[in-house]
């Protein structure tokens, strides 16, 4: 195992559990627990991690692991929210869509759809988002407009005030919200303010908006608000999401999708 993948799992154990034991961890990744103790270390000089006797820690609950590092979790249940979102888009629309693996996946997901590989254009896409800008550039098919803006490293989002110019300038039919966490009362959140204050630009040029996330993101409330379940038409999640927090989203009036 290489060491970026090393890292990589190490990273989502400690994002899963909360703290990990060397010996633990040595035994999960089938490496020998000096290697483990070394990438403890290594990782807790990027400030990824806090070192602790025998072991790790994340760091407080507003621990934000970098994008690059979560492509793999709960990525099945994403693939089949992102299908189902993107299924929602009609040929010729614009379509926003912010950062996060899951948005990621909505991406790719209209990036294979059949109906949209012809026509001028098929889709428009407004993104602040580098990587998803990236992968759907190279589709002749989409017209691709970037927010502008200053790159933030752990999301490949673009914040600030420059994106206000263009976000100021367009109108959406929808916008597809990627949120680390999602409550009837409390709302859409992301952890950074900037990253959110784009978001909730976004939401305000949309006709309407749509929020993709899996069941562990739903009754969780995070640092920065992007909207209230009231500015939500349809959430999208997958079949593992709690009846009872359905049932509030759907009292909230939110149309709720579980695939």
């Amino acid at each position: 195992m290489s060491r970026d993948a090393r890292w990589k799992a190490l990273l989502e154990l400690l994002v899963e559990h909360g703290r990990l034991e060397v010996e633990e961890a040595a035994a999960d990744l089938g490496v020998s627990a000096a290697t483990i103790r070394r990438d403890f270390d290594q990782l807790a000089e990027q400030q990824m991690l806090v070192r602790t006797r025998g072991g790790a820690v994340v760091h407080g609950v507003s621990y934000e692991l970098p994008l690059r590092y979560k492509t793999a979790r709960r990525a099945s249940e994403k693939q089949r929210v992102a299908k189902a979102v993107a299924d929602l888009v009609a040929p010729g629309e614009a379509v926003g869509l912010t950062g996060g693996t899951t948005t990621t996946e909505v991406a790719r997901a209209l990036a294979v759809r059949g109906d949209l590989s012809t026509g001028a254009p098929a889709l428009t896409v407004v993104t602040n988002a580098l990587n998803i800008a990236n992968e759907l550039a190279v589709r002749p098919q989409f017209k691709i407009v970037v927010t502008g803006g200053v790159a933030r490293p752990q999301s490949y989002e673009l914040i600030g005030p420059l994106a206000d110019g263009v976000l100021g300038q367009i109108t959406l039919d929808v916008a597809v919200l990627g949120v680390v966490a999602f409550d009837a009362g409390h709302g859409a959140a992301a952890h950074d303010e900037a990253e959110a204050a784009i978001n909730r630009l976004l939401c305000e040029r949309a006709e309407r908006v749509v929020v993709a996330a899996d069941s562990s993101k739903l009754g969780r409330r995070a640092f920065a608000r992007i909207c209230g379940a009231d500015l939500v038409d349809t959430l999208v999640t997958d079949t593992a999401a709690d009846q009872e927090t359905v049932r509030a989203f759907e009292e909230a009036g939110v149309q709720v999708l579980t695939v």
